[in-house]
């Protein structure tokens, strides 16, 4: 396998927490998907976990080389966490059909986070 592409985004969390304050469920409904959604509004402070998954899908963009836009949107990348707590990426529609076209096989992502900050790293491989 060889690198494909690697991603680094920090978020101050107090910029989510103001979108979230300003622009409630047309925010979060924009940028997560249900799934994301669910698990953020299950913490204790679900700000910190909405910016590490921002963070995330923005170092995933990074990874690829696209940014969020044309070739791939908030909605087509997932941050779920395996049961031993580990983040991983599902991807649909153009981010599924990016992966398939540039020979992609697994995307890793580190996710982290603080008071004030949280952060995220990507690294994506390909088969060739």
């Amino acid at each position: 396998m060889m690198i494909f592409g690697i991603g680094i985004d920090v978020v101050e969390v107090e910029r989510v927490e103001s979108s979230i304050a300003e622009f409630g469920e047309r925010f979060v409904n924009r940028i997560f998907t249900e799934s994301e959604r669910e698990y953020c509004e299950s913490q204790k402070r679900p700000s910190i976990h909405y910016a590490a998954r921002f963070a995330a899908k923005e170092a995933v963009a990074k990874a690829f080389g696209t940014g969020i836009g044309k070739e791939l949107s908030w909605l087509d990348m997932e941050i779920r966490r395996r049961e031993s707590g580990e983040p991983e990426v599902f991807l649909s529609g153009a981010g599924e059909q990016f992966c398939k076209d540039h020979n992609l096989s697994q995307i890793k992502v580190s996710l982290t986070h603080a008071q004030h900050y949280a952060a995220a790293n990507a690294m994506v491989l390909s088969e060739s």
